[in-house]
């Protein structure tokens, strides 16, 4: 059991892991009765009861502890219409986190204003309110952290530099639905909070987004910016028509279909008991973890009151497996366990998905070419040296976790055997 299955030898362990996404009779009875009702869309005709694009939206706000949800096709959708709302455009800079998915910087440059890529804080792999001060201009008008993998960033240095300076926050939550900072749960500190429920995310539909805000003008202008202009008939009767051809502000279509809102208020009700057992086997996997050299489990800021798990996050030290960086150490965890190990995002600057020159309309944003100039050291250094497991293998029996310390050990005793074709593959979402 020495040599790696990397290198030829015999796996750890190959009984499998959870399936990601897990769908419940609830689910499949929400699903059902969207598929047999005469409304599949927030465009159809009104229903003896609210439908459930409706009823999603309540819930998910009520979960949050805000005011006002607006379901979208997508969590991209749901930045767009923030920024939109937010009256983002052209000269506009908005500060964007340099270890991040691609459309923190992608809806950035589609309402053609300008993203300033910062470095992030290494023990948390958030935004570093520091380097967000040292990149503000006069041209700058918002900051759109992400609360990535397990961690949340520093609301409180954030929202005070949003205070001082007069700039909008757009709380990216794609990943981190549930999560909460001093008591409130993420996504109600910005202007805006954004959440994907994309079929990788901890509350999905397969696709799926939201855009959620306790500023009633901002509500109204997303669900017209969603809506294609559109705003919504008060207290419609059941065979009218839910959205009225009058609005305020022109629009596009990015409403989320009734029945992924159908999906999503089933899979709503099993949220926190899966939250609960991540939570327990990630403890588990950290008191494993924390007893091997070279490799340090990614910690959460004290006033992170609710600790979600999208990816669970380590750090290797690349001197103890033998120089390997993270891509390949986690092919070789991968090949021990078959579970969803996994380096992180490459940095924004490096994404190999960020490509400013493809399109034609990018170049009336000014000073594009430094977009992918910045520079990032611990944004990079996170991509060779943080390894992630995304959340289903958290699902599994708490046993588990002892494998996948005996594999991270294994790899970590073998690591000389390691070549870099082991890390090969595509990112995840």
């Amino acid at each position: 059991m020495s040599e790696l299955a990397v290198a030829g030898g015999r796996a750890l362990f190959d009984g499998g892991w959870p399936d990601w996404p897990m769908h419940t009779d609830t689910t499949v009875d929400y699903a059902t009765r969207c598929l047999q009702s005469r409304r599949w869309a927030v465009s159809g005709p009104r229903l003896e009861s609210p439908g459930f694009e409706e009823r999603f939206a309540d819930e998910f706000a009520g979960y949050l502890g805000v005011p006002h949800c607006v379901p979208t096709v997508n969590g991209t959708a749901a930045l767009l219409i923030g920024l939109e709302a937010l009256d983002l455009g052209p000269g506009d800079e908005v500060i964007v986190p340099g270890l991040t998915w691609v459309a923190s910087a992608s809806t950035v440059l589609a309402v053609n204003a300008r993203p300033v890529i910062v470095d992030i804080q290494p023990h948390t792999l958030c935004i570093d309110p520091a380097a967000i001060v040292a990149a503000i201009t006069p041209r700058t008008r918002a900051i759109s952290l992400v609360h990535l993998y397990s961690s949340v960033a520093d609301l409180d240095a954030i929202t005070s530099i949003c205070d001082a300076h007069g700039l909008a926050l757009i709380e990216d939550c794609a990943q981190a639905h549930g999560a909460a900072w001093d008591g409130r749960r993420v996504g109600a500190w910005g202007d805006v909070g954004t959440f994907s429920m994309q079929q990788t995310k901890l509350l999905t539909a397969g696709e799926g987004g939201a855009a959620v805000t306790r500023d009633e003008r901002l509500y109204r202008r997303m669900y017209q910016l969603r809506s294609d202009g559109r705003s919504r008939v008060t207290s419609p009767h059941p065979g009218e028509m839910e959205l009225s051809m009058s609005g305020e502000v022109m629009g596009s279509n990015y409403c989320m279909s009734e029945l992924s809102a159908a999906v999503l208020s089933g899979q709503l009700l099993e949220l926190d008991a899966q939250h609960a057992r991540r939570t327990h086997n990630a403890k588990l996997l950290d008191s494993y973890l924390e007893q091997l050299p070279g490799v340090t489990p990614i910690d959460a800021l004290s006033k992170v009151t609710r600790r979600t798990y999208y990816y669970y996050t380590f750090r290797i030290s690349r001197e103890a497996f033998a120089g390997n960086d993270a891509a390949t150490v986690a092919g070789a965890l991968r090949g021990e366990t078959g579970a969803p190990f996994q380096p992180t995002y490459p940095s924004l600057p490096r994404h190999p998905l960020l490509r400013v020159h493809t399109k034609r309309r990018y170049t009336a944003v000014k000073d594009l070419d430094t977009v992918l100039a910045a520079e990032v050291p611990r944004s990079d250094e996170a991509y060779a040296e943080v390894v992630t497991l995304h959340h289903s293998a958290l699902l599994a029996p708490p046993e588990r976790m002892s494998v996948l310390a005996e594999a991270i050990g294994k790899v970590l005793r073998g690591a000389g055997e390691l070549s870099r074709e082991a890390g090969d593959m595509d990112n995840p979402l």
